[in-house]
């Protein structure tokens, strides 16, 4: 787990496009998004492979801080929707996906990994998205 890719992020060797953070979580745009906002959510202390494997504490508060986000997300992307998954199994670090879409059929779109991403247009969201409290 300490050669994930998230676990890089969270100690600063691999940049991101952050959006929250706080003492206990990060949360930064996916870099092969399925909508527009499409943010990840990772605990920075106690990680674990699986969110269900996570101390009751650090759970409670990664999801505390996906509510928070869903929220704000929902209104700075005037998406009505805000979808939440926990897959597990693309890296191996404890990661929660928060989705804006409209309608689910905005869901079934594929991740573009074959693409090389637009950081210039991420770092411009991501400042539209951040949350500073």
């Amino acid at each position: 787990m300490e050669d994930s890719v998230f676990a890089k992020i969270v100690a600063g060797d691999i940049p991101c496009h952050k959006i929250y953070e706080d003492q206990y979580t990060l949360a930064f745009l996916d870099i092969y998004p399925k909508s527009d906002g499409h943010v990840m959510v990772i605990p920075k202390i106690r990680p674990a492979e699986f969110v269900w494997d996570l101390d009751d504490d650090v759970y409670e508060h990664v999801m505390r801080t996906c509510k928070k986000l869903a929220l704000h997300l929902r209104e700075r992307t005037g998406k009505p929707y805000i979808h939440e998954a926990i897959v597990g199994t693309d890296v191996p670090y404890a990661h929660v996906h928060l989705i804006p879409f409209t309608t689910t059929a905005d869901l079934r779109t594929s991740q573009r990994t074959d693409i090389e991403p637009d950081h210039e247009a991420f770092a411009s969201l991501a400042a539209k998205l951040r949350l500073d409290d």
